[in-house]
């Protein structure tokens, strides 16, 4: 079961600039980094009351996020939502219809399992689904 929005990520080409912007927009300071070695990412997070921000900035030319800004700019990435059991959201969620990027969760930023559910299903909009471990 989707408990709550766990994050919203944002593709950024520059994290430190985008550190400076979003700190100045924000009026707080990133609380955390983190590279993501197997998505070919940097991460920054943010958090405003309850919500996390998720700033991307890709280390590689072929991840998904390199991909992403290159086909749409900066932006609006994906939302996640935090799960108690991503396995069995994960079942539900195929036995609905939806198609999952992964067929077994991976470990993703801040501590947390990750699976990716594919946008052409979702509107349009990439939806992740995330289980702290």
């Amino acid at each position: 079961m989707l408990t709550n929005v766990e994050h919203i990520g944002i593709a950024v080409k520059d994290i430190a600039s985008s550190n400076e912007l979003f700190t100045k927009l924000f009026n707080i300071p990133h609380y955390k980094s983190e590279s993501v070695e197997s998505e070919g990412v940097n991460t920054s997070f943010f958090k405003i009351n309850e919500t996390k921000i998720e700033l991307l900035e890709a280390t590689n030319p072929e991840s998904a996020i390199a991909k992403f800004i290159e086909k749409k700019g900066e932006g609006i990435h994906h939302i996640a939502f935090e799960v108690d059991d991503i396995l069995a959201e994960m079942e539900r969620l195929k036995a609905e219809g939806f198609t999952l990027l992964n067929e077994v969760p991976k470990k993703g930023a801040d501590n947390k399992l990750v699976c990716f559910l594919h946008p052409k299903g979702t509107n349009g909009v990439l939806i992740e689904l995330c289980q702290e471990i």
